[in-house]
């Protein structure tokens, strides 16, 4: 674990460090205005846009009115103008800015100038455009300038992509500081402050404030030039207008154009040709709803950059599988996107790239680093463990390798123990090539299906094999697994009888003993040299099984833990309650000798009848009942057993069947 908390620290340090470099040096700038057009589109078109902002647009369906029915050329006679400013002025409308510059006098005369003039004068409270540029500085006409209420800046930088997503609230010129028309108009909307306050803003280093588009395509509540023109007109006539004067009650009116040819579109986040009045109306939404956008700041996104791709290649350095680090990739991966979308509805610019390529750099690392120590351990337990293991015990232990305890640790085990009958007596009279081979094909037979059955194959001691199963992976049918691998054993040794008595002269066969109890397993040995084996009475019990099947004439026993815990519901019959050599304490043993739903033999029956009456003590009738079958040879040993005991019957008898030897 400190292991892993130090080498997700480091690749999310480095994840984070390579990320933050691009983005404090602007390489990341393209696809985070990308991916803030995502959130503005996500997000403007749920809000509404002020009531208060309303825009008149002197679109292409105004110029075609002006010129097919007044007779009017571009530019239009600025008298024309009028009529929209009174329409504006008997609507009720709080304050009107031209976002249309009159920095030239009138093609048509001074008579032309001094009419706009007298209609802003009549307005009141009106807001005139001015241009201050780069190095240059525009005023409008007189007839604009001494008439209106102020006068405000309507010139304004894009981003270096050319899309407007920020605005300049004040230019400063000659020591002045002019107001952009959305400002002014909120101040002039709000009393006429004299002095542009705007210290109290959310602005970014450049002065500037984020625009917090709202409603479709960011657009506000618009009508054509020409219909407010005609309305006035026919009002002025005694006629009934074409909109309500009620429209601009109350109201701030922005006139821009929209008009393609009047080449006043802007490119936002919201649409590519947005009118350029637009970006004034939404500063003015903006101050007046209080929508207000703000930068993040740059230490708190480093903080959380940096957390995340710690956070992320952790979750790949913890994984277990394959799929465990598909996962990770799956829920780290949006995590910086779906701040940034939180963000933006907590009304903060929230950098999403930033976090993202460190995510995204953190994850790959850490699947290279865990590639290569991981990949390596792998290997490692991989070919430690495929001559003791099957596959799918392996693969186990490869998906969580912390199941390979160090140490020693205390765990109910099913145990195997097996040993050739007479190997010792047949072994000498064997050419040595013969018995090794022999050897290798019994020992790789008996091997395979433990391994297979799950089991773990501790040793091969001679012509012995000890196994075990529920360890180094949990196995909850641990003993049913064990039965079914001996079971398999011996009939694979059946099968197999006739091949090696045919190569080797000799009648192979082997008895098999199965117990089931805690034991100790582990890394046992020294420091130089360990092995991964059992300890303790379960084992040695397991063993003492396996000899025991000498007084029985059987070559399958188990304990009663393992027939209990396995389900007891194979081909078996109780053997005995037996005393093993070294041990004082009695176990109950059991043939095994068939898969569930198997048929047993027909003397089974008779014989647990007979076994009653032997530990009953009733010696001479139990053996008249096991002489029945003389071809079942536990019945021949019980019988054998009976006849001893019933020529000199013991002085207490408890029913057990005592073992001299091992």
């Amino acid at each position: 674990m400190h292991t892993r908390a130090l080498q997700s620290l480091g690749i999310g340090c480095g994840a984070a460090g390579a990320a933050a470099l691009l983005w404090l040096g602007g390489a990341l700038d393209r696809f985070e205005n990308s991916t803030w057009a995502w959130r503005v589109n996500a997000f403007a078109p749920r809000r509404t846009p002020s009531a208060d902002v309303k825009v008149v647009l002197l679109d292409q369906a105004s110029l075609d009115w002006g010129s097919k029915e007044m007779g009017w050329s571009w530019p239009w006679p600025r008298e024309v103008y009028a009529p929209l400013l009174d329409f504006c002025r008997r609507g009720g409308a709080k304050v009107v800015a031209f976002d249309i510059l009159f920095t030239e006098p009138s093609l048509y005369g001074v008579a032309d100038d001094a009419a706009l003039g007298a209609a802003i004068r009549r307005t009141g409270a009106f807001v005139g455009a001015a241009f201050y540029g780069r190095g240059r500085a525009t005023p409008p006409i007189p007839a604009v300038a001494t008439n209106a209420a102020v006068l405000a800046n309507v010139s304004d930088e894009p981003d270096p992509d050319g899309v407007f997503r920020r605005a300049t609230l004040l230019h400063l010129h000659d020591g002045k500081k002019i107001p952009s028309l959305g400002l002014a108009a909120w101040q002039l909307g709000a009393g006429g402050v004299t002095e542009p306050a705007v210290h109290a803003l959310p602005l970014d280093a450049r002065k500037r404030l984020i625009l917090a588009f709202a409603g479709t395509n960011g657009m506000h509540t618009a009508f054509s030039a020409a219909a407010v023109i005609q309305s006035e007109m026919r009002l002025q006539a005694g006629g009934a207008p074409t909109l309500s004067p009620s429209v601009f009650s109350n109201a701030y009116v922005l006139v821009g154009f929209s008009a393609p040819g009047l080449m006043d579109l802007r490119p936002t986040p919201v649409s590519r040709v947005a009118p350029g009045v637009e970006i004034h109306a939404t500063v003015l939404d903006n101050l007046l709803t209080g929508r207000l956008l703000r930068d993040a700041s740059k230490a708190g996104t480093l903080a959380v950059t940096l957390l995340m791709a710690c956070l992320s290649a952790w979750c790949v350095l913890k994984a277990r599988r394959a799929v465990h680090s598909v996962f990770a990739f799956a829920l780290c991966l949006p995590a910086p996107v779906g701040a940034g979308y939180l963000a933006y509805a907590l009304g903060i610019w929230w950098p999403i790239m930033v976090g993202l390529l460190a995510v995204a750099l953190a994850l790959v690392g850490a699947v290279i680093l865990s590639y290569a120590t991981e990949g390596r351990q792998k290997a490692f337990i991989k070919n430690a463990f495929r001559y003791y293991l099957g596959a799918e015990v392996i693969d186990q232990i490869l998906a969580d390798p912390s199941t390979l305890t160090l140490g020693g640790e205390k765990r109910e085990l099913t145990v195997f123990f097996s040993d050739i009958e007479k190997f010792s007596s047949f072994s000498e009279r064997l050419d040595p090539a013969v018995l090794t081979s022999l050897l290798n094909d019994y020992l790789s037979d008996m091997g395979a299906i433990i391994k297979e059955e799950g089991g773990y194959l501790d040793k091969y001691i001679g012509d012995a094999i000890v196994a075990f199963w529920n360890a180094p992976v949990a196995q909850a049918d641990h003993a049913a697994r064990a039965c079914r691998a001996a079971l398999r054993c011996q009939r694979k040794l059946e099968a197999r009888r006739s091949d090696f008595e045919r190569r080797t002269g000799v009648v192979l066969r082997a008895r098999i003993g199965l117990n089931t109890g805690e034991a100790i397993v582990g890394n046992m040995g020294s420091r130089e040299r360990f092995n991964y084996t059992v300890l303790g009475d379960a084992a040695n019990l397991a063993s003492r099984l396996e000899g025991a099947n000498k007084a029985f004439g059987t070559y399958l026993m188990v304990s009663e833990s393992t027939w209990r815990r396995s389900g007891a519901n194979w081909v078996g019959r109780e053997l005995a309650c037996l005393r093993v050599v070294g041990r004082q304490k009695p176990v109950r043993v059991y043939e095994l000798a068939g898969l569930p739903g198997e048929a047993h033999p027909e003397s089974w029956t008779d014989f647990e009848d007979a076994r009653t009456l032997f530990e009953q003590g009733r010696f001479s009738e139990a053996q008249a009942r096991f002489e029945r079958w003389p071809g079942d040879a536990a019945a021949c040993a019980y019988a054998e057993k009976c006849r001893s005991l019933a020529a000199a019957p013991p002085a207490a008898w408890a029913g057990i069947w005592e073992l001299s030897e091992k």
